[in-house]
């Protein structure tokens, strides 16, 4: 490690030490003394970052410059998806340089956590509005070369195992878990053994959100023969592809894209990847994009199906993420959490009312 990454360490630890405020538990400490433990002038933290839930940047002023690392709270099993992901998956396709450097893992004593330390590769997350071209492009380049490389790639079986299953089964298995953790709210009693009632317009909520996804439930069979026709080859899939997951930084041969938190990775039709990312865009520029997109797996002679069969494809999708969106709060709601559960029951309802096409 550079003098620099010890800079880091050692800029940290007077501060914990100096403030009595641990950044992390002992074991993440630990670990950084371990990374970073190299003599070298050391300077004052700056000040902690929160980038997102559970995820900091760590700076530290070295001089004149700085120097940062991204430390990540995990349960574990998602954190070991992140790790198969940097350390093991992507590499096997010649893709190890499109995720930040895992530097170092430390699990919490307890083992309800463990902690990653990556790279920094700065801020530069890909614009949803007026993106610049050359940046989408790198972006687009990336997602289709690990959906080519990845397709019938003989580690799909361990992605699917340690990962997610977004193939057909997916879409009706969310929607019987949603069914039947809103059936649970008909007669309810809390972890206490209090009983509880839910008032009339939390029952009419109940009601509606099961009605529509016993709708969606009769469709199962229609919508599983289309993916399995239409959706192509099964490949590793980031599983949560908004464009806040997009980084983009400058390269030698232009901008280069990396894909940040990979906790949703796993196996399926492309469509599942392809409707977020579209999604987040507006829709005069989502067919410009599916363009890019097309022309790059067309090098491997894929050929994507009509923009008709797509949307039902990517409605697929989407309505099986806010069938499982449904199952947490309901189970919340169980556990005595009624207020927060049935606010964000509300939330899904309404998302499903405003549900439209990806591509006009």
């Amino acid at each position: 490690m550079s003098d620099l990454v010890h800079d880091l360490w050692t800029s940290w630890e007077r501060k914990r030490v100096e403030n009595a405020e641990p950044i992390g538990p002992p074991e993440l400490c630990q670990l950084l003394q371990e990374l970073f433990d190299k003599p070298g002038a050391a300077d004052r933290w700056t000040k902690r970052q929160a980038l997102k839930p559970d995820v900091y940047r760590l700076p530290a002023a070295v001089g004149t410059g700085e120097y940062a690392v991204i430390v990540k709270r995990l349960d574990p099993s998602r954190g070991r998806r992140n790790q198969l992901v940097a350390k093991r998956w992507l590499p096997a396709v010649g893709l190890g340089g499109c995720v930040p450097s895992l530097l170092g893992i430390a699990a919490e004593r307890s083992g309800a956590w463990v902690w990653h330390v990556y790279e920094d590769v700065g801020d530069g997350v890909l614009e949803t509005k007026d993106p610049d071209p050359a940046r989408l492009e790198a972006a687009v380049e990336l997602i289709a070369q690990i959906h080519m490389r990845f397709a019938g790639h003989r580690l799909l079986a361990e992605c699917r195992l340690c990962g997610e299953d977004f193939g057909a089964v997916f879409f009706g298995a969310n929607l019987r878990d949603a069914i039947r953790s809103l059936e649970a709210l008909r007669s309810l009693t809390l972890p206490d053994r209090q009983s509880f009632e839910i008032t009339p317009e939390q029952a009419a909520l109940r009601d509606r959100l099961l009605e529509r996804l016993h709708e969606l439930l009769d469709q199962e069979t229609q919508r599983a023969r289309l993916l399995v026709e239409y959706g192509g080859p099964e490949t590793l899939l980031h599983g949560d592809l908004w464009t806040t997951n997009v980084l983009i930084t400058p390269g030698c041969d232009g901008p280069q894209a990396r894909l940040i938190d990979w906790d949703h990775v796993g196996v399926g039709p492309i469509s599942y990847d392809l409707s977020t990312f579209l999604a987040r865009f507006p829709i005069p520029d989502r067919p410009q994009i599916l363009g890019l997109y097309r022309r790059r797996v067309g090098r491997c002679g894929w050929r994507l199906p009509t923009i008709s069969v797509l949307n039902a494809l990517f409605d697929t999708a989407e309505c099986a993420r806010l069938a499982n969106r449904v199952i947490w709060p309901a189970l919340a709601v169980t556990d005595g959490q009624a207020e927060w559960g049935f606010e964000e029951l509300a939330r899904v309802e309404q998302w499903l009312e405003e549900l439209r096409p990806v591509l006009l």
